[in-house]
């Protein structure tokens, strides 16, 4: 009969197999009543897996058709803010070898559509949901988290480290004094597990992340993206309307991995959850060598829609030839 396909099932996942990538059909078929193998846990909270999705590379009407999302360790959600923003002009986006610089400006509907939309859907299909929040200024973000503190999500991440937004975002992360103060102002209004996304673009990470820790965070997850630009030869003017934007992507992942170390080595106790640059298990494995509890993984959704999942499966199958990790990570423990 006319186009249609007569290849087996098995058949066809060989042939993707070969072409060397896995689709959206395939990732449906392989996590269909799923029971993983190696979770982990995140300040309290048991992940499915140790692989999420990173805020800011997920919406689920976008990626939900797919991917069954609650097969996910988590997913962390576009950043919330009190109130709807429109985000940055475009052009937002620009490539680069190895990754991409963009310049969205954390443009979301606000907490309100949020709480009634998003997160009521996502909980209704079984994710374990991670909160990112975001905020111009202190009194946004404690807006946000004093909305949230009675709401479903599992856990909520402050954004404290986005580099394309004129006001609070990374101008606080950037300041030890000023993110001791927010932290522990947003600490008195939530009971929820709060974990702290910091910026790449410090002196002195540790110093930062132990600002954090003092203040009552519960977990950390780093990094961010890194400022960069991309400028148009035939013009000579920026290509993103912002002028500057945050670099994401593969190019990243050896500096995102010295940061997680950095980290680890100087507060060994509190849990990690590594980004930046991963899209392979590969990837995601060194993270958890570096001493994350788990990875979020962003950018490479950006080209593949399935590659969080993809991901997880992939470490998956790494983690059982690796079982002292495995075990020590279903502990809510690091190497």
């Amino acid at each position: 009969m006319g186009g249609m396909n007569t290849m087996t099932t098995t058949q066809q996942q060989e042939h993707r197999t070969a072409r060397g990538s896995l689709t959206g059909e395939d990732c449906l078929d392989v996590t269909t009543q799923h029971r993983w193998r190696h979770s982990t846990v995140v300040a309290g909270v048991p992940w499915k897996n140790p692989v999420g999705t990173a805020s800011g590379t997920f919406n689920l009407a976008a990626c939900g058709p797919y991917y069954d999302v609650s097969q996910m360790g988590a997913i962390s959600t576009k950043g919330v803010s009190p109130v709807p923003w429109e985000g940055n002009p475009t052009p937002r986006t620009a490539e680069t070898p190895c990754g991409t610089v963009n310049a969205v400006g954390l443009q979301n509907p606000g907490v309100d559509h949020y709480l009634h939309d998003e997160l009521p859907k996502l909980k209704a299909l079984g994710a374990t949901v991670v909160t990112n929040v975001a905020g111009h200024s202190d009194d946004d973000y404690a807006e946000v988290v004093a909305k949230l503190a009675d709401s479903p999500a599992d856990m909520l991440e402050i954004n404290v480290s986005c580099p394309n937004v004129s006001r609070g975002g990374m101008s606080v992360g950037t300041d030890p004094l000023a993110l001791f103060r927010l932290i522990g102002r947003l600490r008195e209004l939530s009971d929820k597990p709060m974990i702290v996304k910091l910026s790449p673009n410090v002196t002195d990470i540790v110093a930062i992340a132990r600002a954090c820790v003092d203040a009552g965070a519960d977990a950390l997850s780093l990094i961010n993206t890194l400022v960069g630009m991309r400028l148009d030869i035939t013009t000579g003017k920026p290509i993103l309307a912002n002028a500057t934007g945050g670099v994401s992507g593969p190019c990243i992942l050896p500096i995102a991995l010295s940061f997680v170390w950095r980290v680890r080595q100087a507060l060994p106790d509190i849990p990690i959850i590594g980004i930046g640059g991963i899209s392979r298990g590969e990837d995601a494995l060194e993270f958890l060598y570096a001493g994350a509890n788990a990875v979020e993984v962003g950018a490479a959704a950006l080209f593949d829609p399935v590659a969080p999942l993809r991901i997880a499966t992939e470490l998956e199958s790494l983690l059982d030839s690796r079982p002292q990790l495995a075990a020590k990570l279903m502990e809510g423990k690091t190497w």
